[in-house]
């Protein structure tokens, strides 16, 4: 006889696998309606499209407008996840590694803007920003963004420290290294996966970052996503369909390398914990 508690727990199991094929569906709904309409005509957006056609990618990237706002937002987010990384990285193993009286204080404050609502961030940004003359300018928007994105970085470097081996960093402290040695010789190689799947996360939030941008930014520093804004604000235009399709592209790809690079970095521990327990039983 089947297990009455085998059943349950199996039909729950189907239950929760239902609700959240039908919440992925819900969330991927808007996509299944812009990528069709992306391939109709110039003069209407229609769903389904009455005619195929690659009109509307061919106005995007054939727009100066468009293809230079999008340089500018694809600049931003670089120079911001690269500024971020340069905190994020030592300080998501030093958090981890290091323990300290006031560390779990500090943990919050590091980690405040994932819990304060982005309007109020993007709010006091510019309040702030106005007595600094940095609205309306690169490094201003630049610096907002790296200030967003930190603790996501500092999330995922922290991560991967915690799957690293311990014992390797102290070693190399016992045969004489220094802790900066340490650190960019030896916790660096094995973060790799980790600062790469940091970084592109990074990117694509600072890309994709509109309330911070919509407070901060001017005519000659718009972002991308406030130009798509601004042009649903004001004008409906077929060509939104292309580049939210575009977008939409780029995030699944970013997400498909960072899962696939998790992956790896996770195959690569079990090898090494098997090595490890073949040679303890050897």
């Amino acid at each position: 006889m089947t297990d009455p508690t085998s059943r349950r727990s199996f039909t729950q199991g189907w239950i929760v696998v239902g609700l959240a094929t039908l919440m992925y569906l819900y969330l991927l709904f808007p996509s299944f309606i812009i990528v069709p309409i992306s391939f109709g005509n110039r003069v209407e957006m229609a769903f389904p499209p009455t005619t195929l056609s690659l009109d509307l990618y061919r106005d995007y990237f054939g727009s100066d407008d468009w293809v230079k706002v999008t340089g500018r937002s694809a600049l931003y987010a670089l120079l911001s996840s690269a500024l971020a990384m340069l905190v994020g990285i030592p300080g998501g193993y030093a958090l981890t590694r290091t323990n300290f009286p006031g560390k779990r204080l500090l943990v919050m404050l590091v980690l405040s803007p994932l819990l304060v609502p982005v309007v109020v961030i993007s709010l006091g940004l510019y309040l702030y920003y106005l007595k600094l003359s940095l609205t309306s300018t690169a490094i201003g928007v630049v610096i907002a963004h790296a200030m967003y994105v930190t603790p996501f970085i500092i999330l995922t470097i922290s991560a991967g420290v915690e799957n690293l081996d311990e014992r390797l960093e102290k070693v190399s402290v016992i045969m004489g290294a220094s802790q900066f040695r340490v650190f960019t010789q030896v916790v660096l190689p094995q973060l790799v996966p980790s600062i790469v799947s940091a970084g592109l996360f990074a990117f694509l939030m600072s890309f994709d970052e509109v309330v911070i941008a919509w407070f901060i930014t001017g005519p000659n520093t718009m972002t991308l996503p406030v130009k798509m804004y601004s042009s649903i604000k004001w004008e409906v235009s077929p060509v939104l369909a292309a580049v939210a399709t575009v977008l939409t592209v780029l995030s699944v790809a970013v997400c498909l390398l960072t899962y696939f690079l998790k992956q790896r970095s996770q195959q690569r521990a079990d090898k090494a914990q098997l090595a490890e327990a073949a040679a303890a039983a050897a």
